[in-house]
């Protein structure tokens, strides 16, 4: 973020603060409701799931189901978010995942809650993300002004985080009293967050409505293709999370490695979080303001390296440390990208690149599920965790190499030019903000 040399910056309890601003305020609670819900349901299922299965498989398919259908929608899913209301999209999404949860809930009660079941069930959970996600991303420009939006994007990290921290620990928790009240307590969340993001007032354009082609519908990617250090900072996210995810095989480290049970399952779930949560007050205080994109690819090595300190640890302790080293350091990786891209593209575009950007973001974190439980199957997993940990520090060699304007980004663009240079009328309303 600039602000004029000047002149000191504006207090942050004043100008500068982006609690001030209302509708940001509601967003921020339907985040921490939502992804709270989130967290309490992922421990759940899949602790159900392993218990179910004792299949390393099994767990990684979870993440699969999810994933699928973020894949084949991501292309209608930005096209949507560019032509309609985005808080109505988004308030839709939450709705439906509390029905999908209450499903769980009643499932789970009654006894007929089979692995198929919640595979079918996740998958719906998926499909309704592949909108919500976008939608969300998109969204946020819309609710500060635009010398706010670094700051808004590391207090919605904030939010993020601060549920991860909490919904784990609390989920393993509230599964002493069985699944079904983990996944009943979801759905209130669910239903909470859906309404949040209905009292959500902006004044707003509507956005123009262009006919439904396939060159706009790919308009997304065609964009992100035309810039490089776009398209080098969010694969950099994909191949190395890709590679260095372990969460799906969590609850076998719980389980077999450190013996802990569902409680502490929770607490490793949230560890990353600790980590990431400080991280982004930090920064939301204390914005980059310099070396921007060394400072990302610095992160992601370190996220490889706190993975591969994490797979070969046999302490509960060293365990929990490396995973608030692992947070702390994606975090960094997280606001400086998400920043990056939101500013470098115009408003008009932002749910179409938001739609690509998820469908990147999906498939490093549901699809690298996915590759750590095959990978675990075929290697157990240690050996899987630290292969990827060390996949992750290779990729950041490379892309180093292979997008050096991105490595030797010194700021983010500053948003009042980025502002200037997209002056569509749709970009103060509502195709920012819904």
């Amino acid at each position: 973020m600039t602000t004029p040399a000047p002149t000191p910056p504006a207090p942050e309890t004043e100008t500068e603060s982006v609690l001030r601003h209302r509708p940001f305020t509601l967003f921020w609670g339907a985040r921490v409701a939502s992804t709270l819900a989130n967290q309490m349901q992922i421990v759940a299922v899949g602790w159900q799931v392993y218990q179910l299965t004792h299949s390393a498989f099994d767990l990684g398919m979870v993440g699969l189901v999810q994933f699928l259908p973020a894949l084949v929608l991501a292309l209608v899913v930005g096209h949507v978010a560019d032509r309609y209301d985005r808080r109505k999209i988004a308030r839709i999404c939450l709705f439906i995942e509390g029905l999908a949860a209450a499903a769980l809930a009643i499932g789970s009660y009654h006894g007929w809650l089979t692995k198929e079941v919640i595979f079918a069930i996740v998958f719906v959970i998926g499909a309704t993300r592949a909108f919500e996600s976008p939608t969300l991303q998109a969204l946020v420009p819309g609710l500060v002004p635009p010398r706010l939006l670094p700051r808004a994007i590391a207090w919605s990290a904030s939010a993020t985080q601060t549920a991860v921290i909490i919904g784990p620990a609390l989920g393993g928790f509230i599964y002493i009293l069985g699944p079904s009240a983990v996944y009943a307590s979801s759905s209130t969340l669910f239903l909470m967050a859906s309404l949040l993001v209905a009292l959500i007032r902006i004044e707003s354009v509507l956005p123009r409505r262009e006919p439904a082609t396939v060159k706009s519908v790919l308009a997304g990617i065609a964009f992100i293709r035309s810039r490089p250090a776009i398209l080098g900072a969010i694969s950099l996210d994909l191949f190395a999370v890709l590679l260095g995810g372990a969460t799906a095989l969590l609850p076998i480290y719980a389980h077999d490695i450190l013996s802990t049970g569902p409680l502490g399952l929770g607490l490793l779930r949230s560890a990353p979080a600790v980590g990431a949560l400080s991280m982004a007050i930090f920064l939301a205080r204390r914005p980059l303001s310099r070396k921007v994109g060394r400072s990302m690819f610095t992160a992601v090595a370190i996220f490889g390296m706190a993975t591969v300190v994490f797979a070969l640890s046999r302490s509960f302790a060293l365990s929990l440390a490396a995973l608030v080293v692992l947070g702390a350091s994606d975090m960094i990786s997280v606001v400086v990208r998400s920043s990056f891209v939101q500013l470098e593209t115009p408003d008009h575009m932002r749910g179409r690149v938001s739609a690509v950007n998820s469908v990147f973001i999906g498939t490093s974190n549901q699809l690298g599920e996915f590759e750590s439980g095959v990978t675990a199957a075929w290697l157990g997993p240690v050996h899987a965790v630290v292969l990827g940990g060390v996949g992750t520090i290779v990729v950041v060699l490379l892309w180093i190499r292979l997008f050096p304007t991105l490595f030797k980004l010194d700021r983010l663009a500053d948003p009042h030019a980025q502002a200037a240079a997209n002056p569509e009328p749709s970009s103060a309303g509502a195709a920012k903000a819904g």
